[in-house]
């Protein structure tokens, strides 16, 4: 049923498609939804999160686009599969910019949030340690259930849904790649896809209170 729902979902939002970029807030919003558009040298990938299973992930996705952290940053991963090059996933983000990181927050497994890894799927990217997870992303192409949890397994927090650019997202991950090392070793994108900005389209910024220590411009004496 609930697959269901986000097939809907997901339909209205690629017919409306060119549209919704100019779009108002009201357009289309839902109880629980959060809707962000990802504008990248590509073109725009449209993102709907469940803020009601997965309100942690949500919260901290929100905060570094109301703060305005991924502005300016890339896709800088395709991560393709051996038998399948057209499927596997693509990451953005702040990558390892201390300037622009949040503290971590508890990952909210597929167990506990029943958001899986499907085609189409956003979520959070992390270190070994299952908390580490803070300011970069993984969209999905084709269901990726090797990243859901499992016995001994803690996976990775899905949460929420591409309903506009799928596009957009197989083109990112067709870009020609190379370089990296150990499991990203041949994903890193040659000339990194530019996320100009990401824009909230639902509902009232909530902007931290945390230094934008990635705006200040060293004076020049």
């Amino acid at each position: 049923m609930v697959d269901r729902w986000w097939a809907a979902l997901a339909g209205v939002a690629l017919l409306l498609a060119p549209a919704v970029v100019a779009q108002g807030p009201a357009a289309g919003a839902r109880p629980g939804i959060v809707r962000v558009r990802l504008d990248t040298s590509r073109g725009p990938i449209m993102l709907a999160l469940d803020a009601r299973r997965a309100p942690k992930t949500t919260a901290n996705f929100m905060a570094y686009v109301d703060d305005g952290r991924f502005d300016g940053t890339t896709f800088y991963r395709a991560a393709r599969g051996k038998a399948d090059p057209t499927k596997g996933f693509v990451q953005a983000g702040i990558r390892t910019d201390a300037k622009r990181i949040l503290p971590p927050f508890p990952l909210e497994t597929t167990a506990q949030t029943g958001i899986r890894h499907l085609d189409a799927t956003i979520s959070m990217a992390r270190g070994d340690n299952p908390a580490s997870a803070g300011g970069n992303f993984v969209l999905t192409v084709g269901p990726t259930p090797q990243m859901d949890t499992r016995p001994g397994y803690a996976g990775y927090a899905a949460f929420g849904r591409v309903v506009g650019g799928m596009d957009v997202v197989k083109r990112i991950l067709a870009e020609p790649s190379g370089g990296g090392f150990d499991a990203m070793k041949g994903q890193m994108i040659l000339q990194p896809v530019r996320l100009f900005r990401a824009v909230r389209i639902d509902g009232q910024p909530k902007p931290t209170k945390e230094p934008r220590v990635w705006l200040l411009v060293p004076q020049r004496h």
